[in-house]
């Protein structure tokens, strides 16, 4: 049976990042950028004004005070997205608004407020002339051209995951679309005669799909695009007919069928349509795992993870496996969750030598974190899973871990961790 390590090793061996697309800008949002990114013009292109003000050459200005301010001539105005149509003289001024180029001449901006231009317009005077009483320093207010970017800047690096800053600089240097890694395609896939879908009229003895749904909502916050298979009953035309449906996707994720009962058929029809390369992993919950590669029709090798049937075991084998797969599909360097350690209040027991995955709340008292059992610790408790902000790590050589003990807790990445943020945290991202 292979460790955690060696079974995430075989599977980001075997999946590979997806090929670049063009993408209009505001549905760029979270995928990575395919390629470096370089500036084709300098950002601003030209001088501007930082403020509403008057340009003017600080030469002009150098005596000017409060009690003996110096009075020059304006020459005219200049507003943002118009190029200024005269000079600064020597004596004079252009009053010039934010974003506005600088005048030829101009070396400083002086604002408003620091200048007569209230009071003239009170008194009813015109704005032909204007009185400084500030001297500023050479290059106030100005923003040079290239300030921001200059042409032929890096500007962002392949494998950026972009967000909203990162696409509004993209827009600013002209990018109408992105060149992005396109998001995973998964198709997801249940199996089972006693599963239903939630849609239908539950009946007796049956159960309804939630691993499908759950699978789907963490593929699709972990930056895939799942698509929906439904359920295949226990034989195995159906099985084969389904899974075949799912191998344009770029990987299928089932949920049952892959431990040793005798109505696993899925491992036969698994080995049938490619290679599987592990079905275990020394890990509690979410022991029975299979991983492997299907043909598809186009030549292509579709990955598989084939999860445990008990809906918990299922989700910890998706944040376990299934995340960093998909991190390296996207581009994205696969990370470990964000860790804490944190004392627990009730012992974790290991009675088979595998690695277990607690499901516990995070509590912040006086001496600092705290991790209580959320209840319950079966594979089939999905209100356990619900409840956890984290998975409490009891280490494959370690018989117990005893209340009182400090452990290493996985932090859930759909769990709100703000609540937990302080001086004692830990994370690893």
């Amino acid at each position: 049976m292979l460790s955690v390590e060696d079974a995430l090793a075989r599977v980001l061996a075997l999946v590979h990042e997806l090929p670049a697309v063009d993408v209009g800008l505001l549905d760029a949002d979270g995928l990575t950028l395919a390629r470096d990114v370089y500036a084709p013009f300098d950002i601003p292109s030209l001088a501007n004004s930082a403020m509403d003000g008057y340009a003017v050459r600080r030469a002009d200005v150098a005596s000017a005070s409060e009690a003996a301010p110096v009075t020059l001539t304006v020459v005219g105005q200049v507003q943002a997205g118009a190029l200024a149509d005269v000079g600064v003289p020597a004596g004079g001024a252009v009053r010039i608004m934010t974003g506005a180029p600088v005048p030829e001449g101009a070396d400083a901006i002086v604002p408003f407020e620091l200048t007569d231009e209230v009071a003239r317009r009170a008194a009813g005077e015109d704005l032909s002339s204007i009185a400084v009483h500030h001297v500023p320093r050479p290059g106030e207010h100005i923003r040079p051209a290239g300030e921001d970017v200059a042409t032929g800047d890096l500007v962002m690096r392949k494998g950026r995951v972009l967000d909203p800053p990162a696409i509004g600089l993209l827009a600013s240097i002209g990018y109408a679309q992105a060149p992005v890694i396109r998001r995973p395609r998964v198709a997801v896939l249940a199996t089972g005669d006693e599963v239903q879908d939630p849609s239908e009229v539950r009946e007796a003895g049956r159960l309804y799909d939630s691993n499908s749904y759950g699978a789907a909502a963490a593929l699709r916050r972990w930056g895939a695009e799942p698509v929906m298979l439904g359920i295949a009953r226990d034989n195995m035309t159906e099985l084969r007919a389904k899974l075949r449906e799912g191998l344009d996707a770029d990987l299928l994720v089932t949920s049952a069928g892959v431990s040793a009962g005798a109505f696993d058929m899925v491992k036969e029809v698994l080995a049938e349509l490619g290679h599987i390369d592990f079905w275990a992993v020394r890990m509690r919950p979410a022991r029975p795992l299979a991983f492997g590669l299907l043909d598809a029709p186009d030549g292509r090798k579709v990955p598989l993870l084939g999860l445990p049937g008990n809906p918990v075991s299922a989700l910890v084998a998706l944040v376990e496996f299934a995340r960093p797969a998909i991190a390296k599909m996207r581009g994205v360097e696969p990370r470990p969750l964000p860790t804490v350690r944190a004392v627990l209040d009730e012992p974790i027991h290991n009675a088979d030598g595998r690695r277990v995955y607690a499901r516990v709340k995070i509590e912040r008292r006086a001496d600092g974190l705290h991790a209580r059992l959320t209840g319950a610790q079966g594979s089939n408790l999905l209100t356990s899973m619900e409840l956890a902000q984290g998975l409490a790590i009891c280490p494959e050589d370690v018989a117990e871990r005893a209340a009182g003990e400090s452990v290493v807790v996985q932090l859930f990445d759909w769990a709100d961790h703000a609540a937990l943020l302080t001086d004692e945290l830990d994370l690893n991202t």
